[in-house]
């Protein structure tokens, strides 16, 4: 019985091509997302802090600031800009009447979801291909990869002295 070692060199160039893959589908998801502030008015970071806030909300502007990576003082545009188009509340924290509370308002989230049903669509067709074993690999390594990313734009976000 023989036994087959792996090549290195195969390994290194399916990497490759994985890295590839991701960054022309981050690049894609940059296109479409682009599309759909357009058909909104929006900005594209206004979009990014809207998904923020519908993903990970209510949240203080100091918490949505840091998540987003931006200048409070940018972000406050941000939000006038969120608040005035219908997007979102700010509203009174109940533990503290001082702070205030950024609230996605859910009536306007069906332009959303019309707007990238097209492309969840296409992703529940791909993901009808693969196995249950298969999509919990999948959603696996494109957690650890959004986690990854999260962590390297961390790293750039802080001070050379503090990486």
């Amino acid at each position: 019985m023989s036994s087959v070692r792996p090549d290195p060199r195969d390994r290194r160039r399916t990497t490759t091509e994985i890295k590839g893959a991701l960054r022309a589908l981050s690049l894609q998801l940059t296109v479409l997302n682009r599309q759909v502030s357009a058909r909104l008015a929006l900005k594209d970071v206004d979009l990014d802090c809207l998904d923020l806030i519908n993903s990970n909300g209510p949240l203080a502007p100091t918490a949505l600031a840091r998540q987003a990576n931006l200048h409070p003082a940018t972000l406050t545009g941000i939000l006038d800009r969120l608040e005035r188009a219908g997007w979102i509340a700010r509203e009174r924290d109940p533990s503290d009447r001082r702070a205030v509370r950024i609230r996605a308002l859910r009536d306007r989230n069906g332009e959303l979801i019309s707007l990238y049903a097209e492309m969840n669509s296409a992703i529940d067709t791909i993901c009808a291909d693969y196995s249950e074993a298969d999509l919990a690999l999948l959603n696996d390594f494109l957690t650890r990869a959004t986690d990854a990313g999260q962590e390297a734009s961390r790293n750039l976000a802080a001070p050379p002295g503090e990486r």
